[in-house]
């Protein structure tokens, strides 16, 4: 595998499948030492089958996590994903379903419960992107298909999640760079990730007195499924950035070991900003 550093991406045939990507994303560096900052924790993270996901169960698990991962479709991804989590020493437990469904959500975390024995870190990660040139072009029914999987979602395992949660507990949800300078191409998504960041920063206050904190990550481009997947042309993904070029799934997923530890016993209410130099507000 290439280092992060000098990989250029390439179109893929089969679109949505991280093992088909060329270059095939960094889950974890090799280098990476676990510290034990989440030993004994269980953590239930959706999209957690590929991308970014992946990636944060990999380091959860490093850090001695057991992990509950959701995804929808992609059996494949989520059982690498699941050998990668038991590489590390950690369970992992897969569960399959649409989360726009409230009643799934529900069912989600009380599989983990059940089956980790709770739930001390939730990660809102899913998400779905159509790009469109013009306004006029999305339709109501890709706009509520991308607001009940964006943000909806948030709301229902979030909501079912605190019934069993705790004081030093966390939740962590992934907003976007698209939120902070806006996307001509991704009106719909953009506003969802705009969502995001107003729901974490209302929930962190809501729930400052329980001592459970609620903080999210934006993060820039960064080479995950969802990219081909979603764009026609990706060969100059990332280039635009101060960096010059893409972030990989292991550059962003040591922000939310940082938000699910005790090493931000003060933080609540906050975004990190993985972007590859953009300057943003908030």
């Amino acid at each position: 595998m290439k280092k992060p550093t000098e990989f250029k991406p390439q179109q893929q045939d089969l679109p949505g499948q991280q093992s088909k990507m060329i270059p095939e994303p960094e889950v974890i560096r090799k280098g990476y030492k676990g510290a034990g900052k989440l030993r004994g924790k269980v953590a239930l993270i959706t999209g957690g089958d590929s991308g970014i996901g992946r990636s944060v169960a990999v380091h959860f698990a490093r850090e001695g996590a057991d992990v509950a991962i959701n995804f929808l479709s992609e059996v494949d991804d989520a059982k690498t994903t699941q050998q990668l989590v038991e590489a590390e020493g950690q369970r992992c437990v897969l569960i399959k379903g649409d989360i726009r469904s409230e009643k799934f959500c529900k069912d989600a975390v009380a599989t983990t419960v059940k089956e980790l024995g709770g739930i001390n870190v939730l990660v809102n990660n899913a998400a779905v992107q159509f790009p469109k040139s013009s306004l006029r072009e999305i339709t109501g029914k890709q706009l509520l298909e991308t607001f009940e999987t964006n943000i909806y979602s948030f709301f229902y395992f979030a909501k079912a999640a605190l019934d069993h949660m705790k004081a030093g507990d966390s939740i962590i949800n992934t907003s976007s760079v698209t939120t902070y300078r806006g996307s001509e191409h991704l009106v719909d998504y953009a506003s969802t990730k705009g969502a995001i960041v107003g729901f974490t920063r209302s929930l962190a206050k809501m729930l400052a007195p329980e001592k459970i904190r609620v903080n999210g990550v934006a993060p820039g481009p960064i080479w995950t499924p969802l990219i081909p997947a979603t764009f026609d042309d990706v060969t100059d993904f990332g280039q635009d950035t101060a960096l010059g070029r893409a972030g990989q799934p292991s550059e962003v997923a040591p922000a939310y070991v940082y938000l699910a530890s005790e090493d931000s016993s003060y933080t609540t209410g906050q975004f990190i900003h993985v972007n590859g130099g953009e300057i943003v507000g908030g």
